[in-house]
């Protein structure tokens, strides 16, 4: 199997990212060298192409001799999508997934609204191939289904053929097309029935979201792309040939030394060494005429046609049980998938565009309860302006800081379905920061975040940040991301309350962080991001990730952090454009199967992460902390006996007069008594026989 899944991760058919960019087109090279380096793999995959093109070559005779007749058949594949993001614009909305079925079917059924600009010679060969694709209304266990799975992973990111060990349908029962970020640097890739009839594990389309549809974050000439990985998903070449497996041999498109005898093994598509631009009138190959530029499986994005024998091509393979094509558009499995269903109301659901927004701000939400469309909707907004709406896609506008419910009901063919999301948006208060320097030790009795001004934000399902007292760093309470648990990959943000550095000349932010892993591989990401304004844009000051974000041995049970020497701390600098009254910064945490994540002792001022660093670091311990009067100073055995004791406030001064330490010197705790002392930040130096030791505290 692991020279399979090698073999495999190589092998890509699949357009260039950007005719435009005049891409080398490596696929075809790569795949022949994959198949010289696994002989085995190539050898299976060498004889079902064998079976197929015999196969092929019979079914195409068999229906010259019916006279066509076999062309009133039609071929319907179930189709479903999976989403594969990062929480991106990769995370396309329905209706651009609807565009790309409504293109690919038009583009497949000769119905596209350019069809006429097709070069005069070649319209008579333009095919309506009677091969159709829908979304399907079932899952694999005969549950209604809206046939578009949303599934959150860093992968997408590279789109190879990893994404398919996220989740595969039945192969032999549905076309699964998975939309990526980036599909491995293509425009998308497929792989042809004799291959995934070898690793069906690996079967299916993936394709970059830019290239998907002809709305949102695609258009028009990009949604070519899923037409032609449909024809190789579907045995069809490029058009100007190579990949046929037996011969090892690759065909580069445009190759200026390509041998135009070497063809795609369809009778009527002209010899070409291909192109990257539309050129209608271009000539390659000394024909008779000028190229097919305009057919699906060129590369030059004004693809619009394919042709009677790339039909018949097609149908060969839908009727060949090779790669389980034959299975697809069987009436039992059109039955099974949902694809005659007629629409009913599965259930109500709905997205928005963003979850948090400052006070003032507008969030627009779309219904997308399946399988629509349906009679009429009632949405209902907490906290929203207007507080209730029914329209399909309702601007609503937050006035106050707080947590808000939305719910949705949608009414068809006398029947309803409600669906209510808890605590779904966020309002972040714009006014009240709190005064420079900002300490947070998330030292409170309050259970919820919210309660002492701080906003989170989970862009899934799973988990999300909450006060945890079972593992500070110091004092009581930090606050915990429990990922040991998390079923998926997961983003979940954390706000701060907004703070006041409209005083500030110079300051930094550190704090403390623990995390472990479940293997040594971590993918798991942290960040801390700082904003002004309420602003929609978010400056990333510290990216942590891989060895340095684990601070702790890999657990398989869940981590929680047992002493100081399985944390870290953060540190980084705030730019003096961000010096304003309206600062606030976020922690966003990237989950990708790894384990819990701790955060506690956030420190804005002049000495944040400095002096920690130029002592050893935690070795003091002070509580409580914050306080109101008095706090008490622990230091372990073999730090030695205190000597003396310093306090200076947030600035670096030292805080006159001190007030004597109660108790004696001479032993490893003391309690000193600050009541006179202004609220503020404050640090206590401590000097023993052994070195000097530094703790930092909030006076209230």
């Amino acid at each position: 199997m692991k020279n399979s899944l090698l073999f495999v991760s190589f092998f890509i058919i699949s357009l260039t990212a950007s005719a435009q960019q005049n891409l080398h087109c490596r696929t075809d090279e790569l795949r022949i060298a994959t198949l010289q380096n696994n002989p085995a793999i190539a050898h299976t995959v060498i004889e079902r192409e064998k079976e197929l093109e015999i196969f092929t070559r019979e079914f195409i005779a068999a229906k010259a001799e019916k006279d066509l007749t076999a062309d009133t058949a039609l071929y319907i594949i179930p189709v479903v999508f999976h989403i594969i993001h990062n929480y991106g614009n990769e995370n396309i909305s329905n209706e651009q997934i609807y565009s790309a079925i409504d293109m690919l079917n038009k583009t497949f059924r000769k119905q596209r609204d350019d069809t006429s600009n097709i070069v005069g010679i070649f319209k008579p060969l333009h095919a309506d191939t009677r091969i159709e694709f829908r979304l399907a209304k079932r899952d694999p266990n005969g549950s209604c289904h809206s046939g578009i799975n949303r599934i959150a992973s860093y992968i997408s990111e590279t789109g190879d053929h990893a994404v398919k060990s996220l989740i595969q349908w039945n192969p032999a029962n549905y076309l699964n097309v998975y939309v990526v970020k980036n599909a491995a640097g293509l425009a998308g890739h497929a792989i042809f029935p004799s291959d995934a009839d070898t690793v069906p594990e690996w079967d299916g389309i993936v394709l970059s979201h830019n290239y998907v549809g002809t709305i949102g974050t695609s258009n028009l000439t990009q949604s070519v792309a899923f037409a032609h990985e449909c024809g190789h998903y579907l045995n069809l070449q490029h058009i100007w040939g190579g990949n046929n497996v037996p011969g090892y041999y690759f065909l580069p498109c445009a190759d200026p030394n390509h041998d135009c005898n070497i063809d795609d093994g369809v009778a009527d598509t002209p010899p070409t060494i291909g192109w990257q631009s539309c050129n209608l009138s271009g000539t390659s190959c000394n024909n008779s005429t000028v190229d097919m530029v305009q057919n699906v499986m060129d590369y030059s994005y004004c693809n619009i046609m394919f042709t009677t024998g790339q039909k018949d091509r097609m149908q060969a393979a839908l009727n060949s049980p090779i790669g389980n094509r034959n299975n697809l558009w069987q009436p039992a499995n059109l039955i099974a998938t949902g694809v005659y269903d007629a629409p009913i109301l599965c259930g109500a659901d709905f997205s928005s565009n963003k979850k948090v927004v400052c006070p003032g701000g507008e969030i627009t939400f779309n219904n997308e309860s399946y399988h629509v469309p349906v009679d009429s909707v009632l949405w209902t907004f907490e906290g929203g302006t207007p507080a209730s709406s029914t329209e399909e896609l309702p601007e609503v506008t937050y006035t106050s800081e707080g947590v808000y419910d939305v719910s949705l009901t949608v009414f068809t063919n006398g029947s309803s379905s409600t669906e209510v999301k808890n605590n779904f948006t966020s309002v972040l208060p714009e006014t009240g920061g709190t005064a420079f320097p900002f300490s947070e030790s998330f030292e409170t009795d309050e259970t919820e975040l919210e309660s002492i001004g701080w906003f989170k934000n989970s862009f899934d399902s799973e988990n999300n940040w909450e006060l945890d007292g079972q593992a500070p760093f110091t004092g009581t309470v930090s606050v915990m991301l429990d990922n040991f648990s998390n079923t998926m990959d997961t983003k979940d943000e954390l706000y701060s309350p907004l703070i006041d550095l409209s005083q500030v000349t110079e300051t930094n932010i550190s704090f403390w962080y623990a995390f472990a892993g479940k293997t040594d591989s971590i993918a798991d990401e942290l960040q801390l991001q700082i904003n002004k304004g309420c602003s929609n844009f978010w400056l990333t000051k510290l990216t942590i990730n891989g060895t340095e974000l684990q601070t702790s041995t890999p657990l398989i049970s869940p981590f929680y952090p047992t002493t100081q020497q399985q944390w870290k701390q953060g540190v980084t600098s705030i730019p003096s454009s961000y010096f304003v009254d309206d600062f606030r910064f976020r922690f966003v945490f990237s989950g990708r199967g790894g384990n819990n994540v701790f955060i506690d002792d956030i420190n804005i001022d002049v000495a944040a992460g400095v002096e920690e660093n130029s002592f050893e670091e935690n070795s003091l311990k002070i509580f409580p902390n914050p306080t109101t009067g008095k706090i008490n100073l622990v230091l372990p055995e073999s730090k030695g006996k205190i000597k003396e004791v310093k306090l200076l406030d947030s600035k670096g001064v030292e805080a006159s007069p001190l007030t004597p330490l109660q108790g004696e010197r001479g032993t490893g705790t003391a309690s000193l008594d600050i009541s006179g002392l202004s609220s503020g930040l404050y640090f206590v130096i401590v000097e023993t026989e052994t070195g000097v030791y530094l703790q930092r505290f909030v006076k209230q």
